[in-house]
């Protein structure tokens, strides 16, 4: 059986992802296995800036980011996974799976072209069950 958090504990477990991540996040995508939580890079295929606000406060128990900044990927390859990282572009806040449905990040295709502009159009971040 999973623990499910009212929507108060939800919303700070949230508002604590965009305290630690702060302005200017880094959101930098991989081809390649995905290591455990912190572990080594592989191939790096594109990296975007978050917004300088990186999301307003949680409601309902989901992060709505706000605006990341489009870039040209620097590789190609299958996105498969996805770390977020402080302005700093070291510092690990979270790794997610890479999709185009179900993921925790969903692109439009995973499928990622040297020069080719990868964006994200929308993301959230929900937290536990209710």
């Amino acid at each position: 059986m999973t623990i499910g958090f009212v929507a108060a504990v939800r919303n700070a477990m949230l508002d604590a992802i965009t305290t630690q991540t702060g302005g200017s996040a880094k959101l930098r995508i991989y081809a390649g296995t995905r290591p455990a939580t912190g572990g080594a890079e592989t191939t790096v295929l594109a990296e975007l800036t978050c917004n300088a606000t990186f999301a307003p406060a949680a409601s309902g128990g989901v992060l709505t980011l706000n605006s990341i900044t489009s870039a040209a990927a620097s590789a190609s390859g299958t996105a498969t996974w996805a770390r977020l990282l402080k302005s700093d572009g070291t510092t690990i806040i979270a790794d997610m799976s890479v999709g185009t449905s179900g993921a925790d990040l969903n692109l439009n295709s995973t499928a990622l072209s040297s020069g080719a502009t990868v964006s994200v159009t929308s993301a959230t971040i929900t937290a536990g069950n209710p």
